[in-house]
């Protein structure tokens, strides 16, 4: 097959992951007999010096053309909040999403065998084993709705932001969830706030009717402060879990650090049509930037997702995680997960070595 792959290489330590990540497709290229068209696109704080915006016009048009997007890390205080909202970052980011249609974010939260060590939680909380999938609404909610600032007459200046959801968003969201959740261990669990806030009670309503049609998936409700406790209390305990978009992207972070290091995680951002978006989780790290010192594994299991999800090739998304933990068993680390005593190697070296692997 020949694949026409989008890459977004971004600021910080972005070009250097995604060097690493685009050195491992290749090796699966020649090990499976694959080859790729890669386009270079702009986007994030490197656009905003270039063109003088973080979205320039046609990226949305460039990334439609490919067949999947691989995305390194946007953003640094460079292009910060006292910038115009068109030239930082995080605007670009929403964009893409929203244009791209992909309202599904997938994080894989995995304890993986040689990290064990490094989790921050208890040994035998550890040693149960994590392996739990965070699925966020990714184009709806509260980053999405309406904003307003206005003056009030005793109270100074205040502000509003809109969380609305439909029933067709939820819905979408929780079905990718239960078909997920078919291919793990068949459970998921949704998260809402529904004692409190309207969005979630109809969140809870739509969830419970797609639950129905799911009898071979056990189904529970967790409110999210009580999904924030038992992430840390029990991990293990979860398979899929779905939420909101607001809810999602605070706990799949913490999700992220009961594994060791955020180094590790990848992340996909599907829809219905478009190419998927693929990224580590972590950011652009602009203090290591251009030393050899990032950890490019994140980025090299998000391609490992790109091939799971976007190619519908699971023996090449194996062959990626199978070398990275061989060479993490080995007892390799970057300095980002290097244990006291350890000598760590560079990105490069990292790259190179998941490489021989394959």
């Amino acid at each position: 097959m020949n694949y026409k792959i989008a890459l977004i290489r971004g600021d910080g330590i972005g070009p250097e992951v995604v060097n690493e990540a685009v050195g491992v497709l290749e090796a699966v290229g020649e090990k499976f007999g694959h080859s790729y068209e890669f386009v270079d696109v702009l986007l994030g704080g490197c656009a905003t010096d270039a063109v003088g915006k973080s979205y320039p016009d046609g990226t949305a048009e460039k990334c439609r053309a490919c067949d999947a997007v691989l995305l390194g890390a946007v953003g640094g205080p460079k292009w910060g909040s006292d910038r115009p909202a068109e030239q930082r970052p995080e605007t670009a980011l929403l964009a893409i999403r929203r244009d791209l249609g992909l309202y599904a974010n997938l994080r894989p939260a995995a304890l993986r065998p040689a990290m064990a060590d490094a989790c921050p939680l208890k040994k035998e909380t550890a040693e149960k084993g994590i392996d739990l999938m965070m699925v966020r609404e990714l184009t709806g909610g509260i980053y999405f709705g309406k904003r307003d600032r206005y003056d009030t007459p005793d109270r100074g200046v205040e502000c509003t932001d809109l969380m609305a959801y439909s029933e067709q968003e939820i819905e979408r969201i929780g079905r990718r969830a239960f078909e997920l959740a078919r291919l793990r261990r068949k459970k998921v669990s949704s998260v809402d706030k529904a004692n409190v806030l309207e969005t979630s009670r109809l969140w809870r309503a739509v969830m419970h009717r797609l639950a129905a049609e799911y009898p071979d998936v056990q189904y529970e409700d967790v409110l999210v402060d009580n999904c924030a406790m038992q992430l840390v209390r029990d991990p293990g305990q979860f398979d899929v879990v779905v939420t909101e978009n607001m809810f999602g992207d605070i706990l799949s972070d913490e999700a992220s650090m009961v594994t060791g290091s955020i180094g590790l995680l990848p992340s996909a951002s599907i829809g219905d049509s478009a190419p998927g978006l693929y990224e580590p989780i972590h950011g652009s790290a602009p203090d290591i930037a251009g030393q050899d010192r990032a950890n490019p594994i994140a980025t090299i299991l998000s391609a490992a997702m790109m091939f799971r999800y976007s190619f519908q090739r699971p023996e090449e998304a194996a062959a990626i995680e199978n070398a990275v933990d061989a060479v993490l068993a080995g007892g390799w680390r970057t300095p980002d997960i290097a244990e006291p005593g350890v000598t760590p190697i560079g990105t490069r070296e990292m790259g190179r070595r998941i490489r021989e692997h394959i």
